[in-house]
C-alpha cells in the first residue's frame, strides 16, 4: 500500500481546520429549519428569561408533562378563574433568582441554602386571592409578598409581606411586616413537618390575611399599592411552598344576549350569536367581533369549547380599533401533531407567532379555561390552570403589534377564524390591572 502524499494530509488537515471555524466547533446537530409555526425570523433575540419560557415544551419529559396534564384544576375553580401559580413540576412563571436554591422537591417550591432574597412571579397582580401552603422549620424566617418589586428594600411602604416566621419574631406568621403584628395565640405555633394554609385577599387598599380558616389580620392602607408581582422569601431555615393558587378579582362579564359591549362586522362572513345558555356562538370566518371598549392592561377569563379537531379560533388584544385584528393574538385551538408538547398551530395560550404554547392543555369535546393577561411588554396564558406560556415583547414601540411593541390600550376581538370554525365562548370577562 503506497503512503499517503504528504501534501494531501496537510491540505486534509487544512481543511478540517477552516471548516470547524466556520462551524464555531460545535458538534451538536444543527437546529432545524424553522417552520411557518415557529416565530417568524424579524423577531428580535429573546431574553435569558424569555429563552427558558420559550423552550420550556422542549425541555418537558413525558413524565413531567403527564404530571402537569394530572395538575390542572377542576372547572368548578377554573370557572372562578383560579390557576397555578407554581404548576408542582417546573418554575415556569418565576424569575430565575440565583441567590438562594429554590428548586422543586416532592412536587413543592423549596430553599434551603443561600442568602436572603425574592424569587418572584413574572406577572403582576393587583387585585386578587391567594392561596398558599407553606411548610417552614421551628426557626425558620420565610414570607410571602404581594404587590411587590422583584428587588425588596422597604416593606413598610412599597409591598405588603405576610410574614412567616416563629412567635419570638417582632412580627409571627400571619402579620403585614411593618404594617400590622398578628397576635402569637392567633399566629399559632410553627412546627416541623407540618403544612398550613395561607390566604392572602388583595382589594384595592384592603390586605385580609387568613391562616387556615380564621381571619388574622385585617389591614386598611391609606396608600394603596399598584399591581406589581409576587414574591416568595428565603431570608433562612428550610422553607417549602405548595398549592400556590390565585384567582384575579372583579371581573366584569363582558357577554349579554344583546352583545351590547361589542361591535359586529356583519359584511365579513361567519357570525356571533348568543344562544339559550347565554355562550358566545362563533361560527365561520373570516371575521371578528370587537369590544366598544379599549383595554390595556388587563386579565382576561375566557371559557372556551372546540368539539371537532381542525378548529381555530383567537383572543386578539391591543388590536388598533376598527382594523382587521390587528393585534396580538392569544391562539385557541387545541390540536397537535403526535405530541401535546407539539402543537399544532401554537395551542391555546401560545401568542401567535411569537411563542408557541409548552404544551396542549386543553381537550376538543370538553370545556377549557383561558386566564390571559398582559401587563406592560410582558404576556402570559394559563390554560385549564397551567401556565402555558410566558413571552416578553422586546421589539421597538409600534401602532401595530404585529409590526412591533404596543402597550397602549386597544380593543380585544374574537375570531372567526375560516368557514369551518365552531367554537363556543362563555364566562368572557375581564379586570384591568
Amino acid at each position: 500500500m503506497r503512503a499517503a502524499c504528504p501534501n494531501t494530509s496537510v491540505t486534509l488537515n487544512l481543511l478540517l481546520v477552516l471548516a470547524c471555524v466556520l462551524s464555531g466547533c460545535n458538534s451538536e446537530t444543527a437546529p432545524p429549519a424553522k417552520t411557518p409555526s415557529q416565530p417568524v425570523a424579524s423577531q428580535p433575540a429573546t431574553s435569558a428569561s424569555e429563552t427558558n419560557a420559550a423552550d420550556t415544551h422542549r425541555q418537558l419529559s413525558d413524565e413531567q408533562l403527564a404530571a402537569l396534564l394530572q395538575a390542572r384544576l377542576p372547572d368548578d375553580q377554573l370557572s372562578q378563574g383560579w390557576v397555578r401559580l407554581f404548576d408542582g413540576v417546573t418554575l415556569m412563571g418565576w424569575q430565575p433568582q440565583p441567590n438562594a436554591n429554590f428548586h422543586v422537591e416532592d412536587n413543592a417550591l423549596v430553599a434551603d441554602e443561600g442568602k436572603p432574597c425574592l424569587l418572584t412571579t413574572d406577572s403582576s397582580w393587583k387585585d386578587f386571592e391567594l392561596q398558599v401552603e407553606f411548610q417552614a422549620e421551628t426557626d425558620t424566617n420565610s414570607g410571602v409578598f404581594v404587590r411587590t418589586p422583584a428587588t425588596q428594600t422597604d416593606p413598610a411602604n412599597n409591598c405588603y409581606e405576610i410574614n412567616i416566621a416563629n412567635d419570638e419574631n417582632p412580627f409571627p406568621t400571619g402579620s403585614i411586616v411593618k404594617r400590622q403584628k398578628v397576635d402569637a395565640t392567633a399566629a399559632g405555633p410553627q412546627t416541623p413537618d407540618q403544612w398550613r394554609q395561607m390566604t392572602i385577599i388583595a382589594k384595592g387598599d384592603q390586605i385580609t390575611v387568613k391562616l387556615g380558616d380564621q381571619i388574622v389580620c385585617e389591614y386598611q392602607d391609606p396608600n394603596p399599592l399598584p399591581a406589581r408581582q409576587i414574591g416568595l422569601q428565603y431570608r433562612f431555615g428550610r422553607i417549602a411552598f405548595r398549592n400556590v393558587l390565585i384567582r384575579p378579582l372583579d371581573l366584569e362579564s363582558l357577554l349579554d344576549a344583546e352583545l351590547t359591549q361589542w361591535k359586529q362586522y356583519p359584511e365579513m362572513p361567519g357570525s356571533f350569536t348568543i344562544n339559550e345558555d347565554q355562550q358566545l356562538h362563533v361560527q365561520g370566518g373570516r371575521t371578528q367581533l370587537e369590544t366598544n371598549d379599549r383595554y390595556g392592561d388587563f386579565t382576561l377569563l375566557a371559557r372556551y369549547k372546540i368539539d371537532q379537531p381542525n378548529m381555530n379560533s383567537g383572543i386578539f388584544f391591543r388590536c388598533i380599533p376598527g382594523d382587521e385584528m390587528m393585534g396580538y393574538e392569544c391562539q385557541v385551538n387545541n390540536d397537535y401533531e403526535t405530541s401535546r408538547l407539539q402543537p399544532a398551530d401554537h395551542g391555546t395560550g401560545g401568542i401567535f407567532r411569537r411563542q408557541e404554547a409548552r404544551f396542549v392543555a386543553g381537550d376538543n369535546g370538553q370545556w377549557a379555561t383561558v386566564l390571559l393577561q398582559a401587563s406592560g411588554n410582558k404576556i402570559a396564558a394559563w390554560v385549564n390552570g397551567i401556565q402555558v406560556s410566558q413571552w416578553q415583547d422586546q421589539r421597538e414601540p409600534h401602532e401595530n403589534p404585529r409590526k412591533g411593541l404596543r402597550t397602549d390600550p386597544g380593543t380585544i376581538m374574537i375570531q372567526g377564524h375560516d368557514p369551518g370554525t365552531d367554537v363556543l365562548y362563555s364566562h368572557l370577562e375581564i379586570s384591568t390591572l
